[in-house]
């Protein structure tokens, strides 16, 4: 047990140094500074849109239920604040997001200036292993969490690029690890990485920084997967497996696989400042990091672990009924 021991002691003293890092570096000032949101409506876009908003920025609030005013939108609005503009904004929709550019650069006081930051938020997890999910299931989780992330990253770049500013993209510790029964986030996640990856590249040369955001699990925290959701996923996974799947997986496993995934709903961190925290870092600090990993020592190790040591023993490490 030394070894493990040693090993959290080591990552949480890594990941402390981290953070005093980042808070002895020079803060740029927000005053002035417009930064795009998407996914306000709750979690952690809604929560960086007040935080944001409170330290100076003029924020642009992307939700997806404006129209309908629902109760994220409608929290933002009632701030009644010339720096808070809430927009109707459906990542999947190229009419949406090119409209909301249009309404960006109409309020911007100078569009010449640019836009300083774009934070891709926006996104949704599922689960269901591989033989029960449908390539439909793939498609629509890809489509937001990817394809929406590109999507809406296409559409602002030329303004980001006018401010020498920041892109920040939301991901998560399974954009670089996998977990059973998670292909469609994982997938997507993985895509994301490889896209902001890309990008970052590009981006040298025009002045402008790509940053990761890397986080556990904070669903207790986001509510980005429910009991009902869950119950209504298995519904469908079941139903729409062919009989040999069903016959083989037997019943009794699906209820037990579904029953473990209900009890995740209410596990991992429930503090979203952590991800907040370093969003602001991202778009604040004179000299941001590349990543971030808001995260409890366990799983960046756990990342670190499956990440550089060889599959094989990654696996056997972590994952049931793997061997070396």
């Amino acid at each position: 047990m030394r070894g493990p021991a040693v090993l959290l002691a080591l990552g949480a003293a890594l990941g402390l140094a981290r953070r005093l890092l980042q808070r002895l570096r020079r803060a740029l000032p927000a005053e002035g500074k417009a930064v795009l949101i998407t996914g306000c409506d709750k979690g952690f876009g809604h929560a960086l849109a007040k935080q944001l908003h409170a330290k100076g920025f003029t924020v642009f609030a992307g939700c997806l239920l404006a129209d309908k005013n629902g109760d994220g939108a409608r929290e933002l609005k009632d701030m009644k604040s010339d720096r808070m503009k809430v927009l109707q904004m459906n990542v999947c929709s190229d009419q949406e997001v090119a409209q909301a550019v249009d309404y960006v650069k109409m309020t911007l006081k100078d569009p010449e200036e640019g836009l300083w930051g774009l934070v891709n938020n926006a996104g949704v997890s599922t689960f269901g292993e591989v033989e029960f999910t449908s390539l439909d299931n793939y498609k629509e989780v890809t489509d937001i969490n990817l394809w929406g992330t590109v999507r809406v990253t296409k559409a602002f770049l030329p303004l980001i690029r006018r401010a020498k500013g920041r892109v920040v993209n939301i991901t998560s510790m399974l954009g670089r690890m996998v977990s059973p029964s998670r292909s469609c986030y994982c997938i997507s996640k993985y895509g994301v990485a490889a896209f902001s990856d890309c990008l970052r590249q590009e981006m040298y040369r025009w002045g402008v920084k790509v940053i990761l955001i890397e986080p556990s699990n904070f669903v207790a925290a986001t509510g980005i997967l429910t009991e009902d959701s869950i119950d209504k996923q298995a519904e469908v996974l079941w139903s729409g497996a062919s009989s040999t799947v069903q016959e083989d997986y037997g019943r009794e496993y699906f209820t037990r696989h579904v029953a473990l995934m209900k009890s995740f709903v209410n596990s991992g961190l429930k503090d979203m400042s952590l991800v907040v925290n370093d969003i602001t870092n991202a778009l604040i600090s004179a000299h941001p990091n590349n990543r971030y990993n808001p995260m409890e020592t366990y799983w960046w190790m756990r990342l670190q672990v499956m990440t550089h040591l060889p599959t094989a023993i990654a696996d056997w490490l972590y994952i049931p009924g793997a061997t070396l």
